[in-house]
Formats: C-alpha cells, structure tokens, sequence
C-alpha cells in the first residue's frame, strides 16, 4: 500500500458552522473523522501545519510549507495531500510549484461549505484528492489542485465563484482531469518548467488593477514607497490609458514591471500601437506574462527577484510559462 502525506492548514473545510452562523475553525479538526473511510486507499500519516484562515496565508507561510514538505518527503511518501482555505488556494499551488520539484504528486484541497453544513464537500475533496495523490497517473504532473472532481494544474486554476462548491476552473486551457467513482483520469500533461527552493522572500512586489480614466498616482506611489516590484492587471490584450505612460516610464527606471490581463481569458500580447497601447509598453521595457492571473504573477516575481535581478532573465521567465 502506498504512503501518503496529510497536511492540514485550516480553511473552510477544517471549519464548522455555530448556533448564530457563522463559520469558525475548529479546535480538534473534522476530517480526522473522514480518515477511517480512506484506509483501503493508503497508509496515511497526518501533520497538522497550521489551523488558518486562508486570507491569513501570507508568501512567507508558503515559503515555511515548502521547506516543511520538501524536509518530510525524506521519510519517502509516494504522494502528498495538503488541505487549504480556498481564498488563497490557487497562490499556495502555484508557490509551491515554483518551488518544490517533487516527482511525486502533491496535490491541493479544500471545501467551499464546512463540516457541518448542509451539503458540506469537505470529506468527498478529501478522499478524491487522496485517490489522486496515489494514482501513477499523477507522477510528473506538478502540482495539482483536485476539486468537486476535476483535476487542475496550480498554474491554470482560478477561484471562480464566491460559494459554488464548483468554483476552481482552468480558464486557459482546462483541466487536467477528471475522478469518477471507480477511476482518475487524467488526459493533459502540462509543461512544467525549473523550480526554484529559496530560502527567504524579501522583495515586495504591488499589484494594481487598470480602469478606465486611472490617474498615475497610485503608480507612483509604488516607486515613493519603495517596493521592488509591480504586477498591472491592464486593459484587453495589454493596454493602459495614455495618461499613466510616464508613470510607467518613470516607474521602470526603479523596479520591474509585469503586466497582466485583467480579462477573465486570454493572455496580453503588443498588438496596439497608439499610445499606452501594447506596442509602447513593450518599448517601455514592461513583462509581458503568459497567462497568469495577477496574484500568480506577483508570487512569481518575488521569488524570481529572490534569484535573478537581470531583466532579459526576468521577462524570459515570464514567457516560458
């Protein structure tokens, strides 16, 4: 029988609902009580890393859940299965596939109802998710999140929905998968690029949202309060209102900039070429990303600041998606 790695760190699908409510987390988790359905899927040891909130997880806890996995995979587990709030799931997946290159599948979790409620998909994402992680089917897959019984990859899935428990979606390219009640399937196989172990993150990285009529203050602001680094959810295929050209300008002179749609689908490209069009922007030295949503993109860029400061490097890795 296979060893599996149960890592808790809290979210909805460790929480319950109270007598006025709301959700709270719990003292003793709930799924330990799941864990006596799955014995006939794997020998299964559980570590309970942290019992938080997901808007809690910050870079720096992912970071310490990195080098907490990479430090137990030594005990030799053939997967590894890691519960999370689903607000700042998507993040945790991607950070961690930037950052560990485990062949073994590591795959990521949660419930969008806790333990207690009507309908509750706390324990039906647990055991799918465990059945993942132990299927030779995931092995060289990267990092996976398994949700309502579809299969993603952490640099595709986005949350997509504020309550629907079918809320993690790959808008790109789709998913990976799928599990049924008797099978996983799995029929994509991304790319998966190099991976980088940091040992700290101390480059802070801004994201702004671009709308109509957005005035260059706020962009400069991010030079004035000395970040390292900023990541632009900009307009269509990559444009900005002419107005914020020279904050751009004035702003690449000090950091990196990386811009992203703030479209649901597609990826920017230098298609336009009036002004604040992609074209300018592309001139003005600016990252185009391939397919990141912003949250992704400015984990990407604080851990590539960690390793590389050069900005041919930079801009390649952010095209190699």
């Amino acid at each position: 029988m296979k060893k599996l790695l149960l890592i808790h760190t809290g979210g909805t699908i460790a929480m319950a609902q109270n007598h006025s409510g709301h959700v709270l987390p719990n003292d003793i988790n709930p799924l330990d009580a799941s864990l006596p359905r799955a014995t006939d899927i794997a020998d299964i040891t559980t570590r309970h890393f942290a019992n938080l909130p997901s808007p809690h997880i910050t870079p720096d806890i992912m970071l310490r859940l990195a080098h907490f996995i990479k430090e137990e995979l030594q005990s030799g587990y053939d997967g590894v299965v890691i519960t999370h709030g689903t607000d700042t799931l998507e993040e945790t997946a991607y950070f961690l596939q930037l950052t560990i290159g485990a062949p073994i599948p590591i795959v990521l979790t949660g419930a969008m109802r806790s333990s207690n409620e009507v309908g509750s998909d706390g324990e039906f994402n647990l055991i799918t998710a465990l059945r993942v992680a132990v299927s030779d089917a995931a092995k060289g897959k990267g990092v996976l999140v398994v949700f309502n019984g579809e299969i993603h990859s952490a640099f595709n899935v986005t949350k997509t929905h504020t309550s629907s428990v079918d809320t993690f979606k790959s808008v790109h390219f789709g998913n990976l998968g799928m599990v049924t009640k008797d099978h996983v399937y799995l029929f994509n196989t991304p790319l998966l690029k190099p991976t980088h172990m940091i040992r700290r993150l101390s480059k802070r990285v801004a994201v702004l949202k671009v709308y109509a009529g957005m005035e260059p203050d706020l962009l400069l602001a991010v030079g004035e309060l000395g970040y390292d680094g900023l990541v632009l959810e900009v307009l269509g295929q990559g444009n900005v209102p002419p107005g914020l050209v020279e904050a751009i300008r004035t702003l690449t002179e000090q950091m990196p900039i990386v811009i992203v749609s703030r479209c649901f689908n597609g990826i920017v490209q230098d298609v336009y070429g009036y002004v604040g069009g992609g074209q300018q922007l592309k001139e003005l030295g600016l990252i185009f990303s391939n397919g990141l949503n912003s949250q992704k993109a400015r984990l990407k860029l604080m851990i590539e600041l960690e390793i590389e400061a050069n900005h041919q490097d930079l801009e390649h890795s952010f095209q190699v998606e």
